[in-house]
């Protein structure tokens, strides 16, 4: 399967911007599982712009919003 990245930039809501991973998902969440995070994907715009990817941060937004 090929990887469809200019697709992927698209939807994209990292705003880390010398990422290199940007719009290369598999290797995207690769490096944030391996480092206990979650992808900017996963997170609301308003929480991904304060760079807390955490896995607490992700369970605790979302049982807020619901």
């Amino acid at each position: 399967m090929e990887c469809k990245t200019d697709q992927n930039r698209l939807r994209c809501n990292c705003t880390y911007e010398p990422c290199s991973r940007k719009g290369v998902c598999c290797e995207c969440i690769q490096y944030h599982r391996r480092n206990g995070q979650l992808p900017a994907c996963f997170f609301p715009d308003d929480i991904e712009r304060t760079y807390d990817r955490s896995i607490e941060r992700f369970i605790k937004i979302y049982q807020e919003r619901a």
